[in-house]
């Protein structure tokens, strides 16, 4: 089975639609349009991490900056919740959407930690648990995506391949719960299991299920030339990270040319969110402002 996005978006068609609008998936193409205008922009909750921690800014707060700029949806990762690890009430997450209603927002992502490399098949089993908690609080808010890792491979004793094995099952069973509920788990790539392109597709051809699929961090491909690599996971891509670098082989950030990203998304012919994320100390809000306006001057 072809695990593009295509066939996971002709998929959906045919499901139940508890995902929310249309405009939410990502969704090739074969006719070649001008996709500017499909393009759909986001923001990510971790960059305001210290202010959401805090308590100095809220949801609500991220929620009428992204409206006051021009975004079209904002990602609300899990544990910014205080409940977290334990799920928000109903009347916190209808709340959080009626506001984004009225901002004329989508809430488009949601996002929890595990690590599906961890050898210990209890903590894999209450992680895999707890995506399918968090699953169907995507569920409740619209969120047609959720984003999980990998993990990092931190036992020596078993090899990486042994490690795949008992991830691809693990991923397969969170993507059984993900059609259930209506929501695509998303992988983000994150530098610290699978660290190339190659990898990255193996991973999702295991799989092999429409109702799983890539976040696709820009900035999280180290690389001697991370660019390439992003043009080679685009196809796959449901969702885009982008950060004001990208890394190079040994990890190492650089400075990212954000106008050929959106070229290189562009031409894709990809058409759904692109969210923008800053990692950067100083002023967030026109950071992420600053980074939206070079994006979009990027796009023909």
């Amino acid at each position: 089975m072809n695990i593009t996005r295509r066939n996971i978006l002709k998929n959906l068609v045919l499901a139940p639609l508890v995902l929310g609008v249309n405009k939410l998936m990502a969704h090739t193409s074969p006719i070649k349009i001008n996709t500017t205008s499909r393009l759909q922009y986001s923001i990510n909750a971790y960059s305001f991490n210290s202010e959401l921690r805090s308590g100095e800014m809220t949801f609500y707060d991220m929620m009428e900056y992204a409206a006051d700029i021009g975004l079209d949806a904002v990602d609300l990762t899990g544990y910014y919740f205080n409940s977290y690890p334990e799920t928000p009430t109903n009347k916190e997450l209808f709340n959080l959407k009626r506001k984004a209603l009225e901002l004329g927002l989508d809430i488009a992502w949601t996002g929890v930690r595990n690590d599906f490399a961890n050898p210990n098949l209890v903590k894999r089993n209450n992680d895999i648990e707890l995506i399918k908690n968090w699953l169907q609080v995507s569920s409740k808010i619209g969120s047609p995506i959720m984003r999980i890792f990998t993990g990092k491979h931190k036992s020596d004793s078993y090899s990486k391949e042994d490690v795949k094995e008992w991830m691809s099952d693990d991923f397969k069973t969170c993507a059984k719960y993900g059609e259930l509920n209506g929501v695509i788990v998303g992988l983000q790539n994150h530098d610290e299991f699978l660290f190339t392109s190659e990898e990255i597709i193996d991973m999702l051809k295991r799989v092999n299920s429409n109702w799983f699929g890539l976040i696709l961090d820009c900035g999280s491909l180290p690389s001697s030339d991370p660019y390439k690599e992003i043009e080679n996971l685009a196809p796959y891509a449901n969702y885009f990270f982008v950060k004001e670098h990208v890394k190079q082989k040994d990890s190492t950030k650089v400075s990212a040319d954000l106008q050929r990203i959106a070229k290189i998304i562009q031409s894709s012919n990809y058409r759904g969110y692109v969210s923008f994320e800053s990692l950067k100390e100083g002023d967030t809000k026109a950071i992420i402002k600053n980074m939206f306006s070079e994006f979009k001057s990027g796009l023909y």
